[in-house]
């Protein structure tokens, strides 16, 4: 029975037609194991997942494996990006009994759904000391048929250790200076000063981290802050990670300098650094920092924008290398013959000279990952820009990566904050529409009448998966990065009844903390519960930010009190692991700028000088710094009430907690009163 044929997910789809009897996450799968007395194979990855696809293709595909899986197990397949929580629940267990995760993530289970052994990806054959796969199931097989007791002993003693690893809160006081202070020594600690970055291989784009270096240097001044934001981006946008021809970023960088990437494109990646980027810019000026941020911009309207005005979730490492094989890369990479062939031997040279481009290759079977290893204006600019064009068009006739037509709520969030910011900063009212009907399918297809949220849609077709934290309060910051952009404050409005469900269904009343999911979803065998970031900023200190927007927006003291709350995570992990709570620390740097509130007012939307002023404030680098936007008189924010014009003049007034300083009609000194 082909349960999978009639999913949104397209890595369910993926799986739709391999002769392994799948069962789609639910009760029915777990009642059907139990009325059989078999083990439960719970296999998780997703669609743009390259060892997820070599999996498949090894082992799912074969019959002689599936018939094994189909007679003594049932097989469970989850999307990890419409189920965060199911495999958030099990990557911990995984990832503390093994020492390490990753995906595809295999995990057998009791018909009770209790973990009792773990892996990630199995090969087909014994190799480097690893089982194959059919001996590991034939393993699990023989364990709980012979030894049933001992592994629900073992399945037992998982659970209850899960259980225990309850979030160590601190003082639940949000951090101070010196919580701060010692988290930038901790990054200094571990920055790699000739690469950029932080750590060895493989290097992950730091996009929370460098928020927060840039808050940091904004709020205090420290160019140490702002030279290793400044530096980290450089080399990323100069290394094979950045995609030099088509704009954008590739997941990771399998080596140190950035070089060779794993090459699957991510939305939240590139909401993330797009954002950085534009950020960096505003904060230094640097032609760099803003080509990469309009590239990158450009990138996610032109391949991942959907159908319906949302952002598909990503684009596979995998392509077809014109021999009918799939091959990691083979879209991306070149060989010095590949550019004669479409440039000519002339341009050839002076490209392979540009982008990096040897005959012994830099990536597999003498390819090459472009790059930008010289800088700029060594080669005629012009030139240049032609070369990239017919690389780019030749680069189109290649077979593409395949897409993920998945809508995901919180990345769509992360874009819209984003495209909104970027379109604000450029003048490119485009990228503003783009963040504006991403929003507007978010409001029609995902919220529900009482503005909960699904976490998934499809084709126009809305999942059944309940969104999670992350959801709620990524899709609330890009609502209040909308709010400031575009003055409408309907935008205001959807954030609050978001955050909202935060304040009801997510926090414990006790303590201040934040759960993944709500009280009210499905009951797994944990609750799950992580404050730190992964590729993504983590949904407790992603809500922390968005609720002290909501109420530097508003004056609601519940939203300030609770982002207070749950920031004393940061307090307590910010020093000792700085590095995995940067959108903590950059929501903790907003907190102690207070953070700044700018309501500017002008006499309608027509007025010039108040466009002015608007994108004045816009630009400002204020840690979190929130604006609002209209005509003096209007209803449409709390902090334009009360706010009148200035001697007939349009103004800008510049808050703390809703007192403030001396209005202007400047924008010179607009600019100053938010620039430190």
């Amino acid at each position: 029975m082909n349960r999978l044929a009639g999913m949104t997910s397209p890595y369910l789809l993926q799986h739709a037609d391999n002769p392994v009897d799948w069962w789609p996450w639910g009760p029915e799968a777990f009642e059907e194991a139990k009325r059989r007395g078999v083990p439960v194979l719970l296999s998780v990855g997703y669609s743009a997942c390259h060892w997820c696809h070599v999996m498949a293709h090894e082992s799912f595909e074969d019959q002689e494996t599936a018939d094994r899986l189909n007679e003594h197990f049932v097989s469970v397949k989850v999307d990890r990006e419409e189920r965060p929580d199911v495999d958030a629940v099990y990557m911990e267990a995984v990832q503390a009994a093994t020492g390490q995760g990753g995906w595809p993530m295999t995990v057998f289970l009791t018909p009770d759904a209790e973990p009792f052994y773990f892996g990630t990806y199995f090969p087909p054959e014994p190799r480097h000391g690893m089982p194959s796969f059919k001996q590991v199931l034939e393993g699990v097989r023989q364990a709980w048929t012979d030894r049933r007791d001992e592994v629900a002993e073992v399945a037992g003693k998982i659970v209850r250790d899960l259980a225990g690893r309850e979030i160590s809160y601190g003082d639940s006081l949000a951090p101070g200076e010196q919580e701060l202070s010692q988290a930038l020594l901790g990054l200094t600690r571990e920055y790699d000063p000739q690469r950029g970055g932080f750590g060895g291989a493989p290097k992950f784009p730091p996009s929370m981290v460098i928020e927060f270096l840039l808050r940091h240097h904004a709020r205090t001044g420290a160019e140490g802050a702002l030279q290793m934001a400044r530096d980290t981006c450089e080399r990323m946008a100069r290394g094979g990670i950045y995609d030099q021809l088509g704009g954008g970023f590739a997941r990771y960088s399998v080596d140190r300098d950035w070089i060779v990437p794993h090459f699957e494109k991510m939305l939240y990646d590139n909401a993330l650094l797009c954002r950085v980027y534009a950020h960096l810019w505003r904060a230094t000026g640097s032609e760099l920092a803003r080509r990469v941020a309009l590239e990158t911009a450009d990138f996610m309207v032109r391949e991942l924008r959907t159908e319906q005005g949302g952002f598909a979730s990503a684009l596979d490492a995998d392509s077809d290398d014109g021999t009918g094989r799939h091959v990691e890369g083979a879209y991306y990479a070149w060989t010095p013959g590949q550019l004669k062939d479409v440039l000519g031997e002339e341009d050839a040279e002076l490209a392979a000279r540009h982008f990096g481009v040897t005959e012994e290759g830099t990536f597999e079977h003498g390819s090459s990952v472009l790059q930008l290893p010289q800088q700029d204006g060594l080669f005629d600019a012009e030139r240049i820009e032609s070369i990239r064009s017919r690389l780019l068009r030749a680069r189109a006739e290649r077979p593409a990566p395949g897409r993920d037509d998945k809508v995901v709520a919180a990345w769509n969030g992360l874009a819209i904050a984003a495209l909104a910011e970027t379109g604000a900063y450029f003048d490119r009212p485009d990228l503003v529409d783009a963040a504006l009907a991403a929003a507007d399918l978010l409001v029609r297809l995902h919220l529900d009448d009482q503005a909960r949220i699904a976490r998934t849609s499809k084709d126009g077709q809305v999942g059944a998966n309940a969104g999670v934290l992350e959801d709620y309060a990524d899709v609330a910051e890009g609502f209040l990065a909308l709010a400031s952009v575009t003055g409408e404050g309907v935008w205001l409005e959807f954030a609050g009844f978001l955050l909202d469900h935060v304040l009801t269904r997510f926090v414990d009343a006790e303590s201040g903390s934040l759960y993944d999911t709500a009280a009210d979803a499905e009951q797994l065998i944990r609750r799950p519960q992580d404050p730190t970031d992964n590729a993504v900023p983590s949904g407790w200190t992603a809500a922390a930010g968005a609720l002290l927007g909501y109420a530097a927006h508003t004056g609601s003291e519940p939203h300030r009190s609770a982002a207070e709350r749950a920031l004393g995570v940061v307090k307590a992990l910010g020093p000792r692991v700085p590095r995995f709570i940067g959108w903590g620390l950059a929501a903790a740097e907003a907190l102690l700028d207070g953070p700044r509130e700018v309501a500017v007012v002008g006499a309608g939307p027509d007025d010039g000088a108040a466009k002015e002023l608007h994108r004045t404030a816009l630009l400002g680098t204020a840690p979190g710094a929130v604006v609002a936007f209209g005509a003096a008189g209007s209803d449409e924010f709390p902090l334009l009430a009360d706010r009148p014009l200035v001697d007939g003049e349009p103004a800008a007034y510049v808050c703390r907690g809703f007192t403030c300083d001396a209005p202007t009609t400047d924008p010179v000194r607009l600019r100053e009163a938010l620039s430190g």
